[in-house]
């Protein structure tokens, strides 16, 4: 019995933090939004909190808890701060509108809202800016605005951002083998792949995110990370860099993409190795700082104290919006050129769109490139995901950013994909006044 609750509980934390994309999926019934509202429910209210409110170590990411968990994650975890520095945060303008009634089509034919797509994909933040100025900005539930919500894999694009950069600076090739920066994978599958294809995910690892399989690597992962509790008399990898060290290669670099957040903590790895700084401390010089953040940001780390840089990232909606922005402007914003234009345009432009669809057939259209969802639309729209609901889209075209912060009860991003994909698409059409 008690292998099976540690079983269940590694289960649990794999499946919500490291994955976007599972290999079989089936819609399941969900539950009533407003029947989850923590505040309803009462969740962690009152001191002390009566036991079946409580939500603890051995709870937090189960649903409807998870409403409440995912703005209070550092207290289950330890994390690193990301300093927004001592310097007064940029501001925004304001002219809010009413987005809430825009009507449009869901991925059913039936007629909706934005109101209406919000509730019913669990949404706990959702901000929008056009031209710069926040158009719409809305919190739900027990969410507030100085409150960090949990990113999960939207960690990945950050961390590819400043892999971008430290490329078009000159200090990482691309096309460079990983064991050239990072030796201690030269016998890994690693060993022989580029820095693109791991960036791209089209480095050949023999990884498997199969979470009901108790063999499954992913379940190797979560206990070197410390996501989850080490079994009696576990003699594993301690932290994520000795885990990676034991993966193998499975087939041919660069043939095409398949999500292995093992990818995301390699990139991580390079850009820690060439700085010689943590994530949280880069984060904090070259963006966060720069853009005028209202608030620190944190990040989760590993049973050695790394950083995940996979997963791991928290952050408040208006620090979200700004670095979404910044982006848009083309790595400029707060007055200051943060990241070099170079860099937004190497990530925009995509990658091969064939490759991508040999590992995703529900994305249409897509591809990854350094990190990055790039959706290759009308809007030359880009997007940065984490399960259960978490984006960053990026709409150049209709001058647009949207960030949304969800605590959806299906973790794969499968569940909302086309729903959201609609919803995105009436905002831009509305706001561009474009016939897309």
């Amino acid at each position: 019995m008690k292998r099976l609750i540690h079983f269940s509980t590694i289960v649990i934390l794999c499946a919500v933090l490291l994955s976007s994309h599972f290999p079989a999926y089936a819609q399941p019934e969900l539950p009533t939004p407003g029947g989850t509202d923590p505040i309803s429910l009462k969740l962690m209210q009152g001191f002390p909190t009566p036991p079946d409110k409580q939500i603890t170590a051995a709870n937090f990411f189960k649903f409807p808890n998870s409403r409440w968990t995912f703005h209070h994650l550092r207290e289950f975890k330890p994390t690193k701060n990301i300093w927004s520095g001592s310097g007064a945060p940029s501001i925004f303008k304001r002219d809010i509108q009413n987005l809430g009634t825009i009507e449009f089509n869901d991925d059913k034919g039936n007629r909706t809202t934005i109101d209406e797509w919000q509730k019913n994909t669990f949404t706990d933040a959702m901000i929008v800016l056009h031209k710069g100025k926040i158009i719409y900005e809305k919190y739900y539930h027990a969410m507030q605005p100085e409150y960090q919500h949990v990113l999960f894999s939207v960690t990945k694009s950050f961390t590819g951002l400043l892999a971008t950069q430290l490329i078009h600076e000159g200090n990482l090739n691309p096309t460079a083998l990983v064991s050239r920066y990072i030796p201690e994978l030269k016998d890994s599958a690693w060993g022989d792949a580029t820095v693109q294809q791991t960036l791209d995910m089209t480095a050949a690892v023999a990884f498997t995110e199969v979470y009901t399989d108790p063999n499954s690597d992913i379940v190797g992962y979560a206990i070197a990370s410390g996501m989850a509790p080490s079994p009696p008399g576990y003699t594993g990898p301690k932290g994520v860099t000795d885990f990676l060290k034991t993966l193998k290669k499975n087939g041919k670099h660069g043939l095409g993409f398949k999500y292995r957040t093992v990818n995301s903590e390699v990139i991580g790895w390079l850009v820690r190795r060439i700085t010689g700084k943590s994530f949280a401390e880069i984060m904090s010089e070259r963006i966060w700082q720069p853009i005028g953040a209202e608030e620190d940001a944190y990040v989760w780390v590993d049973t050695l104290g790394a950083e995940l840089m996979g997963a791991g990232l928290n952050a408040t909606l208006r620090d979200l919006a700004r670095a979404c922005e910044m982006l848009r402007r083309g790595g400029k914003f707060n007055g200051r050129q943060i990241l070099a234009k170079e860099v937004v345009d190497e990530i925009r432009k995509g990658a091969d769109r064939k490759k991508f669809k040999k590992g995703n057939d529900w994305r249409i259209g897509y591809s990854y490139n350094n990190q990055w969802w790039i959706t290759h639309n009308a809007y030359g729209a880009y997007e940065a995901l984490g399960v259960s609901g978490q984006t960053l889209h990026i709409s150049p075209g209709a001058q647009m950013v949207v960030v949304k912060l969800s605590s959806h009860p299906v973790m794969s991003n499968r569940a909302t994909h086309a729903f959201n994909t609609k919803a995105f698409e009436a905002l831009a059409k509305k706001l561009s006044n474009k016939p897309h």
